[in-house]
């Protein structure tokens, strides 16, 4: 779904007012954002901004900081693959390409259909059970190819 900026505009500014007087709210608007829009709009980090009162690169930079703040909607499912130390001594890398070769696409895309976006994440705390990944918000454990394709068919990919 495509929305005007004026309709960025306006739902951002909902946000900022929910989160008046919150001390240190950048990061809980940067979140409500996201979970309103999927994704934090370019045109909604000028209202942040102005909202409160810091610049565009203040805004900017909190934002591309952190990770899971996504500047472009999300496949309608997540796999996320543990990238720590941990999963890498227990064959992560291998599971990485497995999963971008299968889907046909690198960290940070989504499938031409938008059914999955592949992300690495930096240690899910699974470490016992590496490799790790998140699926939908669901954490799984050893995690190998043959893993791997049954959780991406029971995502439709």
């Amino acid at each position: 779904m495509t929305q005007g900026s004026a309709d960025i505009g306006t739902r951002v500014a909902e946000i900022l007012t929910a989160h008046r007087g919150m001390e240190g709210p950048l990061l809980p608007i940067l979140h409500a954002v996201q979970a309103d829009f999927g994704h934090v709009p370019q045109d909604a980090l000028p209202v942040i901004a102005k909202g409160l009162n810091l610049s565009r690169a203040e805004v900017h930079g909190v934002m591309s900081f952190y990770h899971d703040f996504r500047v472009e909607p999300a496949g309608r499912h997540v796999v996320k693959l543990c990238r720590a130390e941990a999963c890498q001594a227990m064959g992560s890398d291998a599971v990485a390409d497995h999963a971008m070769a299968r889907l046909g696409i690198d960290w940070h895309g989504t499938t031409a259909d938008g059914a999955v976006t592949l992300e690495p994440v930096y240690c899910l705390g699974l470490c016992a059970c590496a490799p790790a990944a998140l699926v939908d918000g669901r954490v799984v454990g050893r995690v190998d190819a043959a893993r791997l394709d049954t959780l991406l068919a029971e995502v439709g990919a």
